[in-house]
């Protein structure tokens, strides 16, 4: 049985015990998000990523560096995922804190950006907590390949066990399906990407995501000029 089953409550009382919650259950432990430079961009890249997949669907949460609290009224019970996914959930309003027993649900997905300093939680009591709890997959990306070979690597639950989550070689790296987020995890030259086989392409990273909302903008600007510049010499001809 998941722990936070016994003491599950209404989501009808979610705004109603917010403060009260805000106060028990902290929304920081007060540790920097990542170990190095590296991994805050891993971690981001795939929040970002993973938020823009699902920024049409109103069930969906994703999120990033959370105190995850899974048994009510211990707030010593919790744990910090890197970035996760649930589904079945209202995207808003927004979280400070994710606590199990109110929202009905523990991640349905979560992806731990690892290293060698965190690598016994990570490989040990992280996995361990993730399996009592339920959630379905769970992976781990090492991005400056500290100890793991391949860097990435998944399980995913089934019955009470976690079971390595078969790879494929593909083209330009080592390739994951994940059939919880109907995506694609790449290992593309040692870098995750996730791939959408739906439209045969890759999320974007942040920077991609920049660079294309920059050439949008600029070409908006060169359309816009050129419109002007069509009306001034519609005018200049009518005189």
């Amino acid at each position: 049985m998941k722990a936070f089953e016994s003491s599950r409550r209404s989501r009808g009382n979610f705004q109603a015990t917010a403060e009260l919650a805000a106060a028990e259950y902290p929304s920081s432990d007060g540790k920097p998000m990542a170990e190095t430079e590296r991994h805050a961009i891993a971690t981001v890249d795939a929040w970002l990523a993973l938020r823009r997949q699902f920024a049409d669907r109103e069930d969906v949460y994703v999120g990033m560096d959370m105190l995850l609290y899974y048994v009510e009224g211990d707030p010593r019970k919790s744990v910090v995922p890197d970035v996760f996914v649930v589904f079945g959930v209202p995207k808003l309003p927004p979280r400070d804190n994710w606590l199990a027993w109110r929202e009905g649900k523990v991640p349905d997905f979560v992806l731990e950006v690892t290293s060698r300093h965190t690598r016994h939680r990570d490989e040990g009591p992280k996995r361990e907590l993730y399996r009592h709890l339920g959630v379905e997959e769970y992976w781990q990306y090492d991005p400056t390949g500290d100890y793991l070979e391949p860097r990435l690597k998944g399980a995913r639950l089934t019955g009470h066990a976690y079971h390595p989550i078969p790879t494929t070689d593909g083209h330009g790296g080592i390739h994951f399906a994940s059939l919880r987020l109907g995506l694609e995890l790449h290992l593309a030259e040692d870098t995750l990407r996730f791939f959408d086989p739906a439209r045969a392409e890759y999320l974007a990273t942040a920077d991609e995501h920049q660079a294309r909302a920059d050439k949008e903008a600029a070409r908006a600007e060169a359309a816009l000029r050129r419109v002007v510049e069509l009306e001034t010499a519609l005018r200049s001809a009518q005189r």
